[in-house]
């Protein structure tokens, strides 16, 4: 017997067993309650319904556009679509066909009852192409989520005609061209990310009046041009991000007026100007970067009072002047401060109540008055448990090194206090900071020898302590630095042997010990690390002896400097 023919008496025999089910409940079923025999009655149809569809759809007789109603329109909107799909390397468009309703084609979700479709989704999916403009079509469209694919040329302007939809991304894909200027019809859209194309042009004004927007992102683009004062009409919005553009101007005075903003971004722009003094006022901030621009003016005295939630704030790249406000310690929320690289002055404020601190980057001002007691602020960070990373270095500041610093919390992965005016011993309790993974202590003023328990801090990989007045011998210790990659102690009064424990460092990419004090041979170790990629600089020492042949270990070393030694044969 044919396949079909016994499939459709199969699906048949179960459809007269149903409706038979339905005369003995009709006839026999003693229920006083008439609604449960109605209700027994439509799940019985339901479930005949059900058979229907897929015998139809064993049987290949199944038509898109008519199995379950739904429009034609759509149907011819997603084969359009799919039309300028040039790769598809999970197969996934390729299952768009026939043999079933496009209602449950993958990624494709239709109303209940019109079986229309309201979304969009295909992100992730490695799908390359060009954007249809037949999506114009999907006039029911809430939500296209096209995010993490590889979709080219141009957003079509029919883009323009779905007045229903409400989110629309578009991020990681390389489109092209100018942001739709009638996007603005779409005046239900609460949602839009094109963040990671390469579009140009500029951000049209009309998206100022879409005002149901909560989130608005374009960021690393191609945009130019300034950001459009008529976004400060959009009244719902919650997060604006236009970061890593070409974007120029200033930042309109009117987004000092959007109550509701918490996420701010255009960082990495070329925005000028002084920075909206109502921005400082939007209460609901969370999230402030302006950092990499050209912005000027100085940070208000009740920083933390008016932007009481504020857990990321970042001005660096600026020209922002002036103190730090002492307001900025009652700021308990913040978790992220990036001040650097600007013009700020004079003495840091305590951070004793930030104990949710988890990035202080303040490198490359003006900070500190070059004396003692500049580095008070350190000791106020020590009870800080989530601190992993603090920046100062290319400041003013002077003085000793705070004994405290050896007791930062565990978490602390990078400490950075490099060319200051800082004086005395590095501590000799620095080995406590166990997951120190970066210290540069570089072009200060700093004397006596390392810590012998420098080597206690197994994950350190880069130590640079050039250019200070560091004494005494390097330590046998520092071979427990297995992780080292950069070790630079240039140009202080080292004496003594070049340890061989260096050969224990086999991950070591740079080894820099010129201009010292050093004497005795080369240890045939530090030769033999087939590591040392970058540079070997061991010049201006008093190095006696012959080279030993393990030089020829370093097949892969970019530079190579022995000069001003004593060295012989």
């Amino acid at each position: 017997m044919n396949p079909i023919t016994l499939k459709y008496k199969q699906i048949s025999s179960i459809k007269k067993k149903l409706f038979g089910l339905m005369e003995l409940l009709s006839m026999h079923l003693q229920v006083p309650n008439s609604f449960f025999l109605v209700y027994i009655q439509v799940i019985i149809l339901l479930w005949i319904s059900c058979f229907n569809l897929k015998g139809l759809s064993w049987l290949g007789l199944a038509h898109a556009a008519t199995v379950v109603g739904g429009n034609d329109t759509d149907l011819q909107a997603l084969l359009q679509f799919k039309a300028m799909i040039t790769g598809d390397q999970l197969k996934v468009i390729n299952c768009w066909n026939s043999s079933i309703h496009f209602c449950q084609w993958h990624g494709v979700t239709c109303g209940r009852n019109d079986r229309r479709v309201i979304k969009l989704e295909l992100q992730f999916l490695k799908l390359s192409g060009s954007l249809s403009p037949f999506i114009g079509n999907l006039s029911f469209l809430k939500e296209l989520n096209l995010v993490s694919n590889n979709f080219h040329s141009q957003i079509p302007q029919e883009i323009g005609r779905l007045r229903r939809l409400e989110t629309l991304q578009l991020s990681n894909n390389s489109m092209t061209g100018e942001i739709p200027s009638n996007l603005s019809s779409c005046s239900k859209l609460t949602f839009v990310s094109m963040r990671g194309n390469q579009l140009t042009g500029e951000i049209p004004a009309s998206l100022g009046l879409l005002s149901n927007m909560k989130t608005l992102g374009f960021a690393i683009n191609r945009l130019r041009g300034s950001i459009p004062p008529s976004f400060g009409n959009l009244s719902s919005l919650e997060a604006l991000i236009l970061r890593t553009n070409a974007l120029s101007g200033v930042i309109p005075e009117d987004i000092g007026r959007l109550k509701n903003l918490s996420f701010f971004s255009v960082e990495e722009n070329a925005i000028s100007g002084i920075i909206p003094g109502g921005m400082f006022n939007l209460s609901n901030i969370r999230s402030f970067d302006i950092g990499g621009n050209n912005i000027q003016g100085a940070l208000p005295s009740d920083l933390a009072i008016t932007m009481p939630y504020v857990d990321f704030f970042s001005v660096w790249g600026n020209q922002i002047s002036g103190k730090i406000p002492i307001s900025i310690s009652n700021a308990s929320n913040l978790k992220v401060l990036q001040l650097h690289k600007n013009r700020l002055i004079g003495n840091l404020p305590s951070f004793e109540k930030l104990d949710k601190l988890f990035y202080l980057l303040l490198g490359t001002n003006h900070l500190g008055n070059g004396r003692e007691g500049d580095l008070n602020f350190l000791c106020s960070l020590v009870n800080n448990t989530k601190l992993e990373s603090l920046d100062i270095r290319a400041n003013n500041f002077g003085g000793v090194l705070p004994k405290c610093i050896s007791n930062f919390c565990s978490t602390l992965l990078s400490l950075v206090i490099e060319n200051n005016k800082i004086l005395g011993r590095i501590p000799d309790g620095i080995g406590n900071l166990m997951n120190l993974e970066v210290l540069r202590v570089s072009q200060n003023q700093l004397s006596g020898p390392i810590p012998l328990n420098m080597g206690r801090i197994q994950k350190l990989n880069t130590f640079d302590s050039r250019y200070n007045f560091l004494t005494g011998t390097i330590p046998y210790s520092i071979g427990n630095l297995t992780g080292l990659m950069f070790l630079a102690l240039g140009a202080n009064n080292f004496q003594g042997n070049i340890p061989s424990s260096l050969g224990y460092c086999q991950n070591l990419l740079v080894l820099g010990l010129s201009y010292n004090n050093l004497s005795g041979s080369i240890p045939p170790q530090v030769l033999g690390l087939s590591s040392l990629s970058i540079l070997l600089n061991l010049s201006s020492n008093y190095l006696t002896g012959e080279l030993p042949v393990e030089v020829e270990n370093l097949k892969h070393l970019g530079d190579l400097d022995f000069s001003k030694n004593k060295l012989s044969g």
